[in-house]
C-alpha cells in the first residue's frame, strides 16, 4: 500500500503533463510518419509506429486502473482496441501470415519483431510465427537481421548497409518468446561474441567483412 501511493502521489503530481502527452498522441496517432529508422522517403502508415501508439494506451490504462488514477478510462479502451484492430486489418500480409513495413505493403521491417515484446498479440500467435519466419527468411544474413531491405526501403542513402544488432538481438527475443529457445540461444551466444575486448557492440555488423561498423559503441555485452 504505502509502495500504491507513494507511485500515485508521484503520478498526481504529473498529471496535467501524463494526460496532455496521451491526449496528444490520440489526436495523431491516424497520421503517417518517418517511422522509427526515420526514412527519407514519404511519409506513411508505419505498422510499428501504430503499435507504439496502442502502447501508449494500453500502458496508460494500466497506469489509470491500479492507481485509480482520474482518466477517460472507456475512451482510451475505445481507441486502443481501434488501433489494435486497425494493425491487424491493414499492417499484415494475411497470404503470408506476417506484419509488415507499413499498411498495404509487401515489405519487411524487423522493427514488428517486438509485437510480442510489447504485449500486442501473444508470442505464440500464428501471425507472430509467421513474422518471425519473414524477418530471419528476408532481412536476415547469416544469422544477423537488416533493419529493412534497402532496395524497396527509400531511406535516401546509396548502397547497401551492415545488419543491424539491436534488430538480430529483437530475432533472439521473439524466438525465445515463440518457445524457440534453443534457435535463440545459439543466436544470442553467436552475436555476444562478437564483443570487442571491453565487452562492446557497435551499432551493425559487416557479414561480408566480418567487422562490426556503425555508431560504436552500442552497448554492451557485459554486466560490469
Amino acid at each position: 500500500m504505502f509502495i500504491g501511493a507513494e507511485v500515485r502521489g508521484w503520478i498526481g503530481r504529473r498529471l496535467p503533463r501524463w494526460r496532455t502527452f496521451i491526449e496528444h498522441v490520440e489526436t495523431i496517432w491516424r497520421e503517417p510518419d518517418e517511422g522509427i529508422w526515420e526514412a527519407r522517403g514519404p511519409q506513411r502508415h508505419y505498422t510499428y509506429s501504430k503499435v507504439m501508439a496502442w502502447v501508449v494506451f494500453d500502458r496508460a490504462l494500466r497506469l489509470a486502473e491500479r492507481y485509480g488514477l482520474e482518466a477517460p478510462v472507456d475512451r482510451w479502451k475505445r481507441i486502443r482496441d481501434e488501433i489494435h484492430r486497425e494493425v491487424c486489418e491493414r499492417g499484415s500480409d494475411r497470404e503470408r501470415r506476417t506484419f509488415t513495413q507499413y499498411y498495404g505493403s509487401k515489405e519487411l521491417d524487423a522493427s514488428v519483431l517486438n509485437i510480442p515484446q510489447v504485449g500486442f498479440l501473444p508470442s505464440t500467435d500464428e501471425r507472430v510465427s509467421g513474422t518471425i519466419d519473414a524477418v530471419w527468411r528476408d532481412l536476415g544474413r547469416d544469422g544477423f537481421v537488416s533493419r529493412y531491405s534497402t532496395a524497396e526501403t527509400d531511406d535516401g542513402l546509396p548502397g547497401d548497409e551492415g545488419q543491424f544488432l539491436a534488430c538480430s538481438f529483437w530475432l533472439v527475443s521473439a524466438l525465445a518468446r515463440n518457445g524457440r529457445v534453443e534457435e535463440a540461444r545459439a543466436l544470442f551466444e553467436r552475436h555476444v561474441g562478437l564483443a570487442n575486448d571491453l565487452g562492446l557492440l557497435a551499432e551493425e555488423y559487416d557479414v561480408g567483412r566480418g567487422r562490426q561498423v556503425g555508431n560504436f559503441p552500442q552497448a554492451s555485452a557485459t554486466s560490469r
